[in-house]
């Protein structure tokens, strides 16, 4: 089974906005940029978010994605579209001393999310695809295609950097 992972091209949204699953679209010249970029093998099935950022370009790619809500991004609650630094200290250090079953702004946890996602990866049946998602969503399909269950694919990911560029791709 061979997972091509790709991240959506950057939304519309101010820096430093806590944006996890709103809807957000992307601009034309970044969708463009990010189609200029990728090389895809066309015979393989896409899976998406339904959330725009990633639904756009996977209707650019084919007419016929699969979307699936399990790939969206983690919903982060009353926190959704409110600058990182308008977010109170306590709540930040709350979710930083539990990260896996903390629940941002009353959202979702990353074992809820990992739960998630794990489910969408069972339901591939061993089937190669590309997915186009999210960062949250690639670090837990990479820590789910290891082989760890959920809990542990949360401890993973919710411990590993932050580096995954808009619009790039993983294999797995």
């Amino acid at each position: 089974m061979t997972l091509i992972l790709v991240r959506h091209p950057q939304p519309l949204v101010a820096p430093g906005i806590c944006y996890g699953s709103t809807d957000l679209a992307v601009a034309p010249e970044q969708l463009e940029q990010t189609l200029a970029t990728l090389r895809l093998p066309s015979d393989l099935p896409i899976y998406s978010s339904p959330l725009r950022r990633c639904a756009e370009l996977a209707a650019r790619l084919t007419p016929t994605p699969h979307y699936d809500a399990r790939l969206a991004e983690m919903h982060f609650g009353d926190w959704e579209m409110q600058p990182w630094d308008a977010i109170p200290r306590a709540a930040i250090d709350a979710w930083a001393a539990d990260t896996v079953n903390y629940r941002p702004g009353g959202g979702e946890s990353v074992l809820q999310m990992a739960q998630r996602i794990s489910a969408f990866h069972t339901a591939l049946q061993g089937q190669s695809a590309i997915v186009i998602c999210h960062a949250g969503a690639i670090r837990l399909l990479t820590a789910c295609h290891a082989g760890l269950a959920p809990a542990e694919m949360a401890r993973q990911a919710a411990q590993s950097a932050h580096q995954i560029p808009y619009g790039s791709t993983l294999t797995l």
